[in-house]
């Protein structure tokens, strides 16, 4: 059936308009439980607290922030979901990720697991080693009072990731080993899976 140009017209309208109302209702309840994931991030301190510079501000793009093993669980609340330019230099008192158009992040080296490379995560894949990812704990309402996450970090130059990895890792408080910060669950089936491996 032939509808005129007019009506049909009106149809692709309020089917777009549908479509970005579902989008934004889900941005928003995601946005929602992420606030209550992530109720506050950490202040930058000034730069007489931060320390000595460890690296260079390294150029990169800011990918996302993601639960902690979890890299499609994006995290929506103070523009941790959002891509960004950004500026990436680590102090001795912490990471900081100064994002164009959004908050800055600030790591503090306390709140350090591990830094590694990763071909990619939520909102970015790339291939072999093509992403920096910091995992970090803070502050948040759950069983152990804090929550761990998964910040992406693109940078511009290939040479830059080792050394940003190094630099994050050399912050690592000696409690905090790597894996850590693995969700419960996928350490229980990976303990699972060695356990079938061995029988």
């Amino acid at each position: 059936m032939n509808l005129p140009l007019p009506v049909a017209v009106g149809i692709w309208v309020v089917l777009a308009a549908a479509l970005l109302s579902i989008m934004w209702f889900g941005w928003r309840g995601r946005s929602r439980r992420g606030r209550a994931l992530v109720p506050a991030l950490p202040a930058r301190p000034d730069d007489a607290a931060l320390g000595e510079a460890r690296t260079q501000p390294v150029d990169a793009v800011y990918v996302s922030s993601t639960t902690a093993g979890d890299w499609l669980d994006r995290v929506a609340s103070h523009d941790l979901g959002f891509r960004s330019n950004a500026t990436v230099q680590v102090f001795a008192g912490g990471v900081v990720v100064e994002r164009q158009g959004a908050e800055d992040v600030f790591v503090p080296a306390e709140a350090v697991v591990e830094a590694k490379t990763a071909p990619g995560m939520a909102g970015k894949f790339v291939g072999k080693d093509g992403l920096v990812v910091v995992t970090w704990r803070l502050a948040a309402p759950g069983a152990d009072g804090t929550v761990a996450l998964d910040t992406g970090l693109r940078t511009r130059h290939a040479d830059d990731r080792p050394l940003l990895v190094d630099a994050v890792n050399a912050l690592r408080p000696a409690g905090h080993a790597p894996g850590d910060a693995a969700p419960t669950a996928a350490r229980d089936d990976a303990a699972q899976e060695t356990t079938e491996e061995k029988k």
